[in-house]
Order: structure tokens, then sequence, then C-alpha cells
């Protein structure tokens, strides 16, 4: 079928990836969120968050349900939030954030994949400083009028509003997280998605040679099933 086909192939593989690694995310906040307030939404706010984001991810609604009661079975695995820090290729900043139901086993891999792909890990607090924790909040662009709600977003703590033309993204600091999602229900204004974020605080320019050896590190962190999201400082 020839190159092109290979190429489309490619592609198509690399989206259906990414897919299952996004469902898989989901699915730990979900467990997360269900062993820390139970499985009722209503009374859940983090679950209700982890809900909106699967549905921005077109997560299909059974996948959703069987999260949630597989998460509320006390045979279901405690999942431990983690944070770890390191440096990839080129001084280059990292923050790994995990869920993993076996702490020994995902620092010793987290740690290879740094040595493996040129980078180091570092300890806690190494480079946390460099980087900013801020709530993320993106929307269709046909389902918010900024033009409406700007004022009422930046009084509900809207730090900075970006209008892109496939989403409007709304930042918050991470103490005034919580009072936005709250004004956004009630409102009945529903993100794509929402959630924390490690913003860096600046960014570092580097050569296409040697961005693409930084992105060859954090792709092999992302690929570690313990890892939820990579944060660097690349720009």
């Amino acid at each position: 079928m020839g190159r092109i086909f290979e190429k489309r192939k490619h592609k198509m593989f690399a989206r259906f990836d990414k897919m299952a690694k996004g469902f898989s995310r989901i699915g730990k906040d979900i467990a997360i969120a269900v062993k820390q307030g139970g499985p009722n939404p209503d009374n859940n706010p983090r679950l209700r968050m982890a809900i909106q984001n699967a549905k921005g991810l077109n997560m299909p609604k059974d996948r959703v349900d069987a999260a949630i009661k597989r998460a509320s079975s006390k045979e279901e695995k405690d999942f431990e939030e983690i944070i770890y820090e390191g440096y990839a290729p080129h001084g280059v900043p990292v923050v790994v954030e995990c869920a993993t139901d076996n702490p020994t086993r995902t620092v010793a891999n987290i740690r290879l994949r740094f040595s493996k792909h040129g980078g180091n890990m570092g300890n806690s607090g190494s480079v946390a400083f460099m980087f900013e924790r801020k709530g993320i909040f993106k929307f269709d662009p046909s389902k918010l009028n900024l033009d409406e709600m700007e004022l009422d977003l930046i009084d509900a703590g809207a730090e900075d509003i970006q209008r892109e033309e496939e989403e409007i993204i709304v930042y918050t600091k991470f103490t005034e997280f919580g009072h936005m999602a709250k004004f956004l229900e009630s409102k009945g204004l529903e993100p794509k998605s929402s959630e924390l974020q490690y913003i860096p605080n600046a960014t570092k320019e580097l050569s296409e040679a040697e961005q693409d050896e930084v992105m060859e590190c954090v792709s092999a962190l992302e690929e570690d099933d313990d890892v939820q999201n990579v944060y660097h400082n690349l720009a």
C-alpha cells in the first residue's frame, strides 16, 4: 500500500495510543476521587471534575460507569499520588505526576527512564520551585460567550484568559481553583477539561536538535503506566 499508508497508519496508532493513555489517566483520577469522596458525583466535586474530563476526551459513558463501580469495590487497589522531579537533557527541569499502587516500582522506573534518555532524577523540591501550580479550565468557544462572561470569570478568580481558535483557556491561581469550579457549576458552564497543572515561571530556548533530545526523554516518561502528567519548561 506504499509509504503514504504507512505514515497514516503510524499517525493513527499514535492517536489511539494517546487516547488509551488518556482513558487510563482518567480511570485513575476516577479511582482516586471515589476512594476519597465516594461514588456519588453530586457529593464529590473531584469525581464530578474527573467525569467532566472524561467527556472532554470522549471516553464512553459505560467505561466511566465501570471505572466508578470498580473503584467502589473493596478489592480495587488504592492509588497514591506522588510527584517526582528531575532534569531532562540540557538541564531542562521536569516535574512528573504519578498515580501508583506500588511506589517502589514507580520510582525505579522513573529513575531508569530519566537516565536512559540523558536526564537525571532529582530530590524533592529540586525543580518544583521553577513552576507554579495553576488551575486550567478549557472551553469550547461555542459553549462560552467570553464577551458576556469575561468580567464574571475575573471576579470568580481568573488570573488570565486566552482566546484561541479551537478553545478558550482560563487560568486561576491554585487557591482559586475550587472557587472557579463552583462558579462555573452555578452558571451551568461545563468546560472540556479542568485540572491543576505545573506552569513554568520561565521557559528555556534550545536548538531543534536539543529540543528533540528533551522531548524523547519526556515521551519516555509519559509512556510509563504510572505517570499521569509530565511538565517541563521547554519553550
